[in-house]
């Protein structure tokens, strides 16, 4: 698995203490919709990749007492499907803890691959592309501040 960047303990994500896994792909649509560049996450295009095999995460997630889930996020988790499937399906098989996927796609533009996801327990989706100048608020699911009120998170299965 390609990965950028794996944070074993995140407190920032998600309302519980998460294992972080960042991948390693995006088209920047966010900034070619509203034209500036806003993406927080655009330093991680010149992080080195990492590949590092599905398992030995799983092992580190599951070997770490204080995790509770796994958040997938940027750069596009959905720009590399193939992988962020295979990693779902292999974890699991292990383990039926949250898994939060950062994306900025909405539910219209994916609506194959989350139906795919459906087959899989506790899989929670935050949506929307960062809007500059939106107000922030609130996701009560995922237990945290969104930076435009366009996002929002929702549990599909």
């Amino acid at each position: 698995m390609v990965i950028t960047q794996i944070i074993d303990e995140d407190f920032v994500n998600y309302k519980v203490p998460s294992m972080y896994i960042g991948f390693p792909k995006c088209d920047f649509k966010c900034e070619k919709e509203c034209g500036l560049r806003v993406c927080q996450n655009n330093m991680l295009v010149k992080s080195p990749q990492l590949e590092i095999d599905d398992v030995k995460i799983i092992d580190r997630y599951m070997n770490n007492p204080i995790t509770e889930a796994i958040v997938i996020a940027g750069l596009e988790p959905f720009d590399t499907y193939d992988q962020l499937s295979t990693f779902i399906k292999r974890f699991r098989e292990k383990c039926d803890d949250d898994i939060v996927i950062y994306t900025g796609y909405y539910e219209s533009e994916i609506k194959e691959q989350l139906e795919e996801l459906k087959k899989y327990k506790n899989i929670i989706v935050k949506f929307g592309r960062y809007i500059p100048n939106k107000k922030s608020h609130f996701d009560s699911i995922l237990g945290v501040d969104l930076a435009s009120d366009n996002q929002y998170a929702m549990r599909i299965s």
